[in-house]
Parts: C-alpha cells; structure tokens; sequence
C-alpha cells in the first residue's frame, strides 16, 4: 500500500510539472509546439487564384480559409533565385547580408566557380556520391530555426528537407540536427552529410528500402479531365520542352519508359511525383523525429521543388504546371492530416510562401505580340573583351562575367593603370547601349549611395560588397537567358517577386490583406510569435497587423 501511494504521488507530482511547463507564457500565449515552414518552389501568387477552382477543400482551400493571405508578398532584392529565396525567408535579411548572392557565383578570392552549399570539408552520407558532400557553411547569418535552438538551448529540434540540397540545408540554418535531400538517378535516396550526423537514422534507411520512390516510375497523366484544364495554354505547342525519348511535350508520360534517357529516378523530381515522394518523407520525418512531442518548440522546414523543375521544362502556362498544382494541393492536404494526427490541430504554426515566382516564356509572349526576349551572357561577354580590346589594348581587364555581373581583374587593371571607377563607367555606358540592357548600375553607386524604392533598391538590397561583381546589368523585362521552351525566373519584376504566404495554426488569425510586405518579414514574424531573439541579421519587421489582431 505504501509502495502504491508513493507511485500516485510521483505521477501526480510528474503530471503537475508538465502541466506547469505547458501553462502559456504570458508574452507569447501562442507559442506552438512545432512550426512548419513550406515552401513552394517557383510558385507565382497568381497560381492560387488561377486554380482555385480545381483545389479540394482540404489543401491551399484550408490555409487560406483558416488562416491568413498575405495576397501582396514580394522580393526586395534581386537576383530571384532558389537559394537567395529560401535563405531571405529563414534569414530575414537580403544577398546585402547573408551572403547568398545567387545558386553558384564567381567567387573572386577562390577565383572559381562556387555552389551555394558545396563544402569539400565534409563527407557524403547516405550515398558515395559528391551530392551529399553539402553543408550550409557559406550562409553568414543564422535562421530562426538557429535562433530558436540557441534560445532552447540546443533542446528545440530542427530538421530539413527538400529534393534540392540547399532547399533543404539553408533554411535549417547552422545548428540544425538534420537536413536531408534527394539524390536520384540510379540511387532514389534522401541522403545527407557529415555536417550532421555519421550516418543515416534507422528511420531514414528504413524509407530509402521501402520501394517507396521507384513506385512513383509509372505513368504520368492529369489527376483531372484534361479538357477542364482550362486554366493553360494547349497540352502540345512550341514553348515546352519535354523529356528525351519522346516527340511532343504532351500528356501522358510513360515514366518508367523514358527514365533511362532522363536521369533514371532523376526523371521523377520533374514531375508531380517528386513532390508526392517529399510529401511521404515528411510524414516518416514527423513519426521518425518525434517533432512536436514536447514542451520545447521544433522547426520542421519542407521545399517542395518539383514546381520548379516542371516550370522551367514546361513552362508557367503549361497544363503540366498546373496539373503539378492540383496534384500538390492533394499532398498539401496529406501534410496538413499527419500534422492534425501527431502534433494535433491548433498545436503548430504553418506558413506557406515561395522562393520565387516565374516568367512568361518569352517565345510564347513574342507569338502573341508582347515584348520579349532573350540576352546570351556569353555572346555579352565576348563583345565587351573585343570592346576593351579595342578601347585599352587588353581583353583581360575582366575576370568573369555571370549572373549579370562583370568581375574585373584587379591585377590587370592596377598593371594597365587604369583608374576603377572609370573603368566602371566606360563598361557601364557600354553595356547601357547594349541591346536587351534596361539599367546598369556600378560597384561605386552600389556602395555611395542609398536606393530606397525601384529596381535598383532590389539591386542593392542584392549585392554583397565581398561577393558580387563591379558592373551589374538589369535586363528588360520578360529577358531572360535561356533556351527558348521553358520558363525560368531570377528578375526584380512582378512576375519573379510576388510571391504567395499564408499564415495557419495556432496564435494565427483569419484574415487577409493586399497591404505590401516582404518575404524578409517572415523569420522576424515567427520570431516575435516564438517570443525568440530574431536572426541576427534580420532586416525585416513583424507582421504586425497579423499578429496584433483578434482571432475569430
């Protein structure tokens, strides 16, 4: 008897301290036990609303008929990249601090090419292959998942998934327990790196065995009558690319069958697929990292990428765009179930947004009578060495142009004792009266003087003194470089800045506005609904007309 009244007492006084530990904080009553932070690869905010009406209840229709729109989200900085993207959002900050200027760049110190994640310091883990050996060492500033570990001293988890590595490791941040990315081919496996673990969990090998990613090689056609599809242009036209080892870019796609000409399982990130298998690994990451299970909130950060794969192989008008769309507000709705089911409704914060929208194809514009076009970097690059050739008797005063920047050559310019700054004039002028070239700023205005509004605050707001070149060119819009068929994006304009975000779960109240904000908004609003130190180098402001108002 007495053995059973200590036992009662125990659990009484364990049930208690929990009980005590879950009492809401006064200043940051909402506080929940797991955020999850989605991001939509290349998703124009216009998607939602152009196809609304083939989206179930249960997907994009609940966030936004339980949450809160954001209906007028934006870039400030340019260039509109994946890895800029999805650091700018965790971040809170712009290229200007962070350091992510762009998915690879001249790096003038290294005098190499570099990728954003690439880190020869660390092993590949999960494969033998180069692609796990990634981390996110080249970030210079933390997320908020980082400052949610520090602040919890270290027992908040945070874990990172994607199809791309740097979708996946950027937004964890620096201390993130895990990231993990897809490596197709002839592999089909979510791996990592030594950056995080030595190897892979059970859970993760246990997925990786279970047939899951090769069940996806099977037909692709439309979830919905194609002829409903109304919403895109013709199933077969001139602006899509297609798979090797078919003739027209058109529905269906024998996946199994064109695989071995398309990256084997590679094939699969380029379909709808690619997001259904990231949308199973998240629900095995939930059980498998028990996120949510405790009083210390978790970070769960989710790039769906095939959208973006899709996109660029078809095009934003494509009808396999918005099959891909449709296909993901099923998975959306898969995601949101699981998180109702272990963390339990009301219990997480979700935000969805995008790392960028899309263009137009440009061929399709000029078939149609609007402007459009296309600017060859390297055609760009040959005629200002022949132009400096011609003007100062050396055609290696410039190191590298990419990324619509011109590098010079230190050296060669100290030695031909040229003076910088009209250096950066004459190339500017010239590049000015190139065709397709809209603006040209140089490093001299990028650093002297302060752009509050326009493209060329975006321009600022991208540039990093260490990183970015000495010449940078805007082009005109809808100009892009790139093949013909096919969409791609990385502009200042409307079509690659505006981006969707919606607001769900607890502490987040019905609503929406047209009011302007900015992607960087999102870590210092997460940080403020966290009561968490924001980034530190956020730039951004809460979302306070969002956080301030009274719930329904």
């Amino acid at each position: 008897m007495k053995r059973l009244i200590i036992c009662l007492l125990l659990v009484i006084q364990f049930n208690a301290g929990k009980a005590q530990t879950n009492t809401n904080h006064p200043l940051n009553p909402d506080k929940p036990k797991l955020v999850v932070g989605v991001v939509v690869d290349q998703m124009r905010y216009d998607y939602l609303t152009r196809f609304w009406d083939k989206f179930g209840d249960d997907g994009f229709k609940r966030l936004i008929r339980e949450g809160y729109n954001f209906k007028n989200n934006n870039y400030n900085y340019v260039p509109t990249y994946t890895a800029p993207g999805h650091t700018s959002i965790y971040t809170g900050t712009t290229p200007e601090n962070h350091g992510i200027i762009s998915n690879g760049w001249y790096d003038k110190f290294e005098k190499a090419e570099v990728y954003c994640t690439q880190d020869s310091d660390v092993s590949p883990v999960g494969t033998k292959s180069s692609a796990g050996k990634m981390s996110p060492h080249r970030m210079n500033a933390t997320t908020v998942a980082d400052e949610n570990r520090l602040f919890t001293q270290f027992k908040g988890k945070t874990i990172g998934i994607s199809l791309k590595d740097r979708g996946a490791i950027l937004p964890a941040g620096h201390t993130a327990n895990a990231a993990y990315w897809f490596n197709g081919y002839n592999e089909g496996n979510f791996i990592s790196s030594s950056y995080y673990m030595d190897k892979l969990p059970d859970w993760v090998e246990t997925f990786n065995k279970s047939e899951k990613v090769k069940s996806y090689l099977k037909s692709w056609n439309t979830l919905q009558d194609i002829e409903t599809y109304t919403e895109s242009g013709s199933d077969e036209n001139a602006f899509e690319g297609g798979f090797s080892g078919k003739e027209t870019a058109t529905f269906p796609y024998d996946l199994k069958k064109l695989s071995s000409k398309n990256g084997d399982l590679d094939i699969l990130k380029s379909t709808p697929y690619g997001n259904s298998i990231l949308a199973d690994f998240a629900i095995a990451t939930l059980e498998g990292e028990d996120l949510g299970e405790d009083d210390y909130t978790d970070f769960f950060t989710v790039s769906f990428s095939s959208t973006d794969y899709i996109g660029h192989n078809f095009g934003v008008d494509s009808k396999e765009v918005e099959d891909a769309y449709i296909r993901l507000d099923v998975d959306l709705a898969r995601l949101l179930k699981a998180l109702d089911k272990k963390v339990g409704a009301g219990n997480y914060t979700l935000f969805l947004t995008a790392d960028h929208g899309g263009g137009d194809v440009p061929s399709y514009l000029q078939s149609v009578r609007v402007p459009g076009g296309y600017f060859d970097e390297l055609v760009f690059e040959k005629d200002l060495k022949e132009f400096l050739k011609d003007n100062y008797k050396n055609e290696d005063l410039i190191e590298n142009v990419s990324n619509y920047q011109v590098f010079f050559n230190y050296k060669e310019v100290l030695k031909a004792d040229i003076d910088f700054a009209e250096l950066e004039k004459v190339i500017a002028h010239y590049a000015l009266k190139y065709k397709q070239v809209n603006k040209v700023f140089t490093r001299t205005q990028l650093e002297g003087t302060n752009y509050t509004s326009g493209l060329a605050s975006l321009v600022q707001n991208g540039f990093n003194q260490k990183r970015s070149g000495d010449v940078v060119l805007v082009l005109d819009p809808a100009t892009i470089t790139y093949s013909k068929t096919g969409s791609t994006h990385g502009s200042g304009y409307s079509y690659d800045t505006h981006a969707p975000l919606i607001f769900f779960g607890k502490g987040i109240p019905h609503g929406s506005t047209t009011k302007p904000n900015e992607a960087v908004d999102i870590a210092p609003t997460i940080s403020s609904l966290l009561g968490i130190p924001m980034p530190n180098s956020a730039t951004g402001k809460p979302l306070y007309e969002m956080l301030d108002s009274k719930k329904d």
